[in-house]
């Protein structure tokens, strides 16, 4: 073996058995999202009636575009799930590669582990390359149960297996990505923001290109559009994956070789020096604000960027209204014009901008957690602060940045489809994003509700990310009770257009947001700190 990745074998069995608790519910969660497609569409659509409304309503509906890519088949049980689970399927795949490579390449050198791991026999490539190997096993692994899964739940074989195909190879495609963020970040933290920012890029030129029916061949300059070109269910095509192959064997090898030029514990990007004095750090809240300084940067660049995109997408909805009035009852209920219309569907672009806005919020809320888990919060409560006062200088920043991200993607989106349509305000646009702040806040009320009384279950915080992503974009197409779709807080946020705007609902959002706040800091206040 060569001496560069001596070590490999043992190295990679160990790592398998520690980190396999992390990969398995990617691949079960994963692997049900197609496999409940397939079970649920004979029971929500099953005369050829409903599954006809069903295509005329969601074949040409761009904000469904935008998310889960184009749905070319609808007819059937396997070009439904190829619909709903192809764009999302190939998104969590990735992600599931970048986190997997990350943590068992950077993640160890920032922890200590792989210096002590270096101390013994293992080769200068070995633990990356055990890393990519990881990533990969598990891509394969979850391409291969999630076919075996959906053929058993009634798939057709050849499609399941095309369908399954793009979730293998999405996740090789990001295996070698992620490889490659790992040796230009400076830590664990720059390499996952790098990693997951490419990912986000690819994922949103897709959606826009999907959604603004752009010319055929702009489907290529994204990765995901090459996985759209194996058209599972309508086609089967799989000359795609040969090249997402090929790309995932060219990045893993230039991972390789940027990690044999790479210091042993920095990045290739150099991180920026800490200021001479202390400045703002002198203060909690000073403190709260630095630790979060370069999260905020990006991401409020980031919903800048969002909001342009979406801009200009709401400019280019305007014909496909036109020629598709059917959608109207699902997009914009009660709308009459194409002014409604579009504006119907910019509060669903809305709802989808609150949801990112969540997850970021909730990731500052998370970090809350990984500082003490760093042993970086005990020092801090040991001086003259209070752990009410540590906390609400993190909450703060959970609650208003997400708010601000919200205001920042509403005005340009308001801003870019008023100047293209007449009948759009963007004051109507910026109360809508206002109106959906709140709703944002339950979300992120909860993850820290979960991290100050009982971090054991902050997993409760993503998971109601996921649960509002559901409810809000898939829960009107299943025809679920209004109690089930009034789980999600966006469910109460009204259209702020309407004839006579009902607050009430948002109103008890609002009141469970501020419960969930009073639990965490009642929780925080009496549990042991790391």
């Amino acid at each position: 073996m060569n001496q560069t990745l001596t070590g490999a074998p043992p190295l990679l069995r160990a790592a398998l058995k520690q980190d396999a608790r992390n990969i398995g519910p990617w691949i079960v969660l994963i692997t049900a999202l197609s496999a409940s497609s397939v079970l649920a569409y004979g029971w929500v659509f099953p005369g050829v009636p409903e599954r006809r409304e069903l295509q005329a309503t969601l074949g040409a509906n761009p904000a469904l575009s935008l998310i889960f890519g184009p749905a070319r088949d609808l007819m059937t049980a396997d070009g439904f799930n190829a619909w709903r689970a192809g764009a999302l399927g190939t998104f969590f795949a990735a992600l599931m590669a970048i986190f997997i490579v990350v943590r068992n390449s950077r993640a160890d050198e920032d922890s200590g582990q792989a210096e002590l791991l270096a101390s013994g026999v293992l080769g200068r490539q070995t633990r990356l390359a055990v890393a990519m190997i990881m990533a990969a096993l598990a891509s394969v692994v979850l391409g291969v149960f999630s076919w075996l899964v959906t053929t058993a739940f009634g798939g057709g074989a050849l499609n399941s297996l095309a369908l399954s195909a793009t979730f293998t190879a999405s996740g090789l495609m990001f295996t070698g990505v992620a490889g490659i963020a790992a040796q230009l970040g400076s830590d664990a933290r720059a390499a996952n923001s790098i990693a997951v920012a490419t990912l986000g890029i690819a994922f949103v030129v897709r959606g826009y290109l999907d959604a603004s029916e752009a010319t055929a061949w702009t489907v290529w300059l994204t990765p995901l559009g090459w996985l759209e070109e194996v058209r599972p269910a309508s086609g089967n095509n799989g000359w795609p994956l040969l090249l997402a192959l090929g790309l995932a064997i060219v990045l893993a090898a230039a991972a390789l070789v940027l990690h044999g030029r790479r210091d042993f514990g920095l990045g290739m990007i150099a991180p920026r020096r800490g200021p001479a004095r202390a400045g703002l750090v002198a203060s909690v809240w000073g403190l709260a604000l630095r630790v979060n300084r370069g999260s905020l940067i990006s991401w409020l660049v980031a919903f800048a960027g969002l909001g342009a995109v979406f801009g200009f997408l709401a400019t280019s909805v305007g014909d496909v209204f036109a020629a598709n009035p059917a959608m109207g009852g699902l997009i914009a209920a009660g709308a009459t014009t194409e002014a409604g219309l579009l504006f119907g569907f910019l509060v669903t672009i809305l709802q989808l901008v609150g949801i990112i806005a969540a997850v970021f919020g909730v990731q500052i809320v998370m970090r809350i957690y990984a500082e003490e888990v760093d042993c970086r919060v005990e020092p801090v409560l040991a001086g003259a602060i209070s752990r009410a006062k540590y906390l609400a200088s993190n909450a703060l920043i959970a609650f208003a940045a997400p708010a601000v991200a919200l205001l920042i993607a509403g005005t340009v989106i308001g801003l870019i489809a008023a100047s293209a349509e007449p009948g759009v305000s963007a004051g109507d646009v910026i109360r809508q994003a206002v109106a959906t702040i709140p709703a944002v806040w339950t979300i992120v009320a909860l993850a820290l509700a979960a991290v100050g009384a009982r971090p054991a279950v902050r997993l409760v915080g993503w998971l109601g990310v996921v649960l509002t992503f559901v409810l809000t974009l898939l829960g009107p197409l299943f025809k679920l009770w209004d109690w089930i779709l009034g789980i999600s807080p966006l469910w109460h946020v009204p259209n702020v257009t309407a004839t006579a705007v009902d607050w009430s609902g948002l109103g008890g959002v609002g009141a469970v947001a501020v419960l969930f706040t009073v639990v965490g800091f009642a929780g925080f206040r009496r549990r042991d700190v790391i």
